[in-house]
This record gives structure tokens, C-alpha cells and sequence, in this order.
């Protein structure tokens, strides 16, 4: 199987790699200032560069479109045409209500189409990680050569009949993850301090927090910017884990124990019954991912992101441990790290006493509570070029430490998703 690949990019070229070492016939395109440097990356691999994308989509047996979500309907009506007769189409969006409108707009007839999307960053190999299957439109012999292509390379497939359920599972484990942690980043720089270098950001869970909000701010804002304004459900979430936000921390300001303390019980009692099987996150591995510090110097944290998003968890009906079949390395340790402080009574305690009453926290907690206000009124108004000004932003602001951030994110990674 010939396979070409329309978009160079970080995850193409990690599935470019991944396809050619398992001995398939690689060759793709890219933008032509790109050119030069890709060739010298890919060609001793014997990855072959063309000059445009027809004359890839005419010679591959199997397409796979892996461009910007934003780009993907302009460059499928430059190359549709071209494509090969019976070839496999996928594309490699992270959401696929546009994607799958595009395609059916544009594809010839006898395209099969077996989509997909790796759930993992352009910083891990495809071997071990999970990876979406979605079967669209194609006969049981086109399905098999791909799950023969994925099963090559060792990636975890799960496979789904309906790209709608997908999008409903990616709305939770990255669109409204990422608001999370993206708020939190937001909330630091607007205080204009480390988070590192703040006692209320030591050891445990925090360490968790700061690695994955340095490793998202560490990548390009449009693929964060398409999985929460494209996707139909993200929107619906990400209103509804402000709202939860907004609703408990009316509650901490006017000190409503009763109310507060009730009202995250429900949820925990929801979201943490006996019968989910724990993730059950190294303590150990945890304290040993600090920037700065230790967790000895640690002051008590409202923990108020995560207490939100089990609130929202709860007020949607989602059990998010139905949807770690569709995990992202922040999903799961976001839910991880809630399920840590949630099964954990003394520390749950901590943090319900810490929101309500300890002032020193509060100012913090303010400037959450504003971003997570400025990005759900972002992605509710449809702001694509508002979404990546407001992300650039922070992501200026952390700047410095965000190779390392994303260094030490992905060791992490490795040791707390072991098993």
C-alpha cells in the first residue's frame, strides 16, 4: 500500500516516520518554504516529497489529510479530484463533524473513507498510544488494511462506528481539559507570578497541574482553538464546567459551607463510585516533578479547577471514565488527579476548608474565575482568531520554561501511565 500523506506538519511527520519504518511506501507535501528542511528530515527514512498535493492524492492508495482544521476544506477541493480510484481517505483532525462534512462534499464516490485521530501530542512515538478508528463510508476490505496499517505500528486502536461519538468524547477529554488547564495558565500570568515559585503550587497534584498547563501552552494554538470552536459538543461542556465554576465560587466568597460541602459530595458520589476502577496516581511520582521547591514548603490550595470539573462532570451526567477509551495523556491525569483529591478525604477537607476561608488563596481563585469566564465567552461567540491572540498571549508568558515544561511533562506522562 502506497500511502501519502497532504501536511508535514508535527503529526504528520510522526505518522510519516512511524509508516515508513514499518516498511510501507511513504511519500507526501507540504508547504514549499518547508521543503528543504523536510527533505533533509525525511529522506534518509526514504520518505519522498512531491511538489503539490494532487500529485500526491493521485498515486496513493491510501490519503491521509493532516492540515490545520481551518485549512482542511481548501486544500480537499484542491486535491479531491485527484484521487486515486477506490483509495482509502482519512483525515487527521481532532474533530470530525467539519472534517466528514468536507469530505462528503468533495470526495468522488468510490472514496473509501476510514478516518482517524491519534490522541497524542507530535512528542510521542504512535506505538502504545491510543488511537480512533471511526469507519465512515468504505467495504470491509478497505477498514481491515487500515486497522492492519495502525496494528504495524503498535498504535492502541479503538474503534468507533460514529464520528458523533467521537466528537461527544473529545469534547470532554480534550476540549474542556484543555479550557481547564488553559485557565489556569491564563490565571498565572494575569497574576504575573511562577506558579513554581508559589508555596500554594507545591508537590503532589500541583506538580500535575503546572507540567500539563506548560506542555499545552507549548504547542500551536489553532489545534486547541479547532477541538473547542468546531467540535458541536465542546461548546455545551465547556458552558457548563463555567457555570459549575461560577456557582461554587459565589458559594466560597459568601462562605455557604453547607450548600458548598453538599453540593461536591453529590458529585464525588457520582463520579467516584465503587464500581469505576481507579487510576490511582503515584503520590511518590508526583512530588518528584517539581520545578522549584518542595513539597515540605507546601501551603493548602482551593484546588478550585478541579473541583469544578467534577461539578460539571456531574451536572452533564458524564462518567469520565467512559470515555479514557478515547484518553488524551492531560485527560486522563486531569482525571487522575481529581480522583486523587476526591477519594482522599483529609485532603478534600483541606481544599473545601481552604476555598471557603482562607483569604490568602482568594486572589487567586478571582483570577480563575475571570479565565474561566474569557475562554467560555470565546468559544461560545465562535472566536477562532480571538482564541489564538488570547492563547499566544499566555503562552508568551511562560515562554522560557516551556521546552523544559514539556521535557518534563512527557517523563511524567511516562511514569504516572504505567499500567
Amino acid at each position: 500500500m502506497l500511502i501519502g500523506i497532504i501536511g508535514l506538519g508535527d503529526m504528520g511527520k510522526v505518522y510519516a516516520k512511524a509508516f515508513a519504518k514499518a516498511g510501507y511506501t511513504v511519500h507526501g507535501c507540504d508547504l514549499p518554504q518547508n521543503r528543504a528542511a523536510l527533505e533533509e528530515e525525511l529522506d534518509p527514512l526514504g520518505i519522498k516529497l512531491i511538489d503539490d498535493s494532487k500529485q500526491v492524492a493521485r498515486i496513493s492508495d491510501l490519503l491521509i489529510y493532516s492540515v490545520e482544521a481551518d485549512r482542511m476544506e481548501e486544500v480537499v477541493a484542491q486535491s479531491s479530484g485527484s484521487a486515486k480510484y477506490g483509495a482509502i481517505i482519512a483525515g487527521q483532525t481532532s474533530v470530525k463533524h467539519p472534517e466528514i462534512a468536507i469530505f462528503d462534499k468533495y470526495l468522488p464516490a468510490d472514496a473509501q473513507i476510514v478516518t482517524f485521530h491519534a490522541m497524542h501530542g507530535g512528542g510521542f512515538e504512535p506505538a502504545g498510544q491510543k488511537l480512533i478508528l471511526i469507519r465512515y463510508r468504505a467495504d470491509d476490505a478497505a477498514y481491515q488494511r487500515m486497522l492492519d496499517l495502525f496494528t504495524s505500528i503498535g498504535s492502541d486502536i479503538v474503534e468507533l462506528a460514529d464520528y458523533q461519538e467521537h466528537d461527544h468524547i473529545v469534547a470532554d477529554t480534550q476540549a474542556v481539559t484543555h479550557v481547564g488547564f488553559e485557565s489556569m495558565g491564563t490565571a498565572w500570568a494575569a497574576a504575573g507570578f511562577f506558579p513554581w515559585e508559589n508555596a500554594s503550587y507545591l508537590g503532589g497534584i500541583d506538580n500535575v497541574k503546572i507540567l500539563i498547563t506548560l506542555r499545552i501552552f507549548s504547542y500551536k494554538a489553532h489545534v486547541y482553538a479547532g477541538l473547542a470552536i468546531l467540535n458541536p459538543y465542546a461548546r455545551h461542556q465547556v458552558k457548563r464546567y463555567a457555570k459549575s465554576e461560577s456557582e461554587l465560587f459565589k458559594l466560597m466568597i459568601q462562605e455557604e459551607e453547607k450548600a458548598f460541602r453538599e453540593r461536591l459530595y453529590k458529585a464525588r458520589d457520582f463520579v467516584f463510585h465503587e464500581s469505576r476502577k481507579p487510576i490511582m496516581l503515584n503520590d511518590a511520582v508526583m512530588d518528584e516533578f517539581a520545578f522549584h521547591g518542595s513539597a515540605a514548603e507546601r501551603r493548602p490550595n482551593s484546588h478550585l479547577s478541579i473541583l469544578s470539573m467534577v461539578d460539571a462532570w456531574y451536572h452533564l451526567g458524564v462518567n469520565p471514565y467512559d470515555n479514557l477509551i478515547g484518553q488524551t495523556p492531560p485527560f486522563r491525569l486531569r482525571l487522575g488527579i481529581a480522583e486523587y483529591l476526591f477519594k482522599n478525604e483529609d485532603l478534600l477537607e483541606e481544599s473545601i476548608q481552604t476555598a471557603l476561608y482562607d483569604k490568602s488563596i482568594r486572589g487567586d481563585d478571582l483570577e480563575f474565575h475571570s479565565a474561566v469566564r474569557e475562554w467560555s465567552s470565546i468559544i461560545n461567540y465562535g472566536d477562532m482568531e480571538g482564541y489564538k491572540k488570547h492563547f499566544n498571549q499566555v503562552q508568551a508568558f511562560f515562554s522560557d520554561r516551556l521546552a523544559e515544561g514539556q521535557k518534563q511533562s512527557a517523563d511524567m506522562i511516562r511514569r504516572l501511565m504505567k499500567g
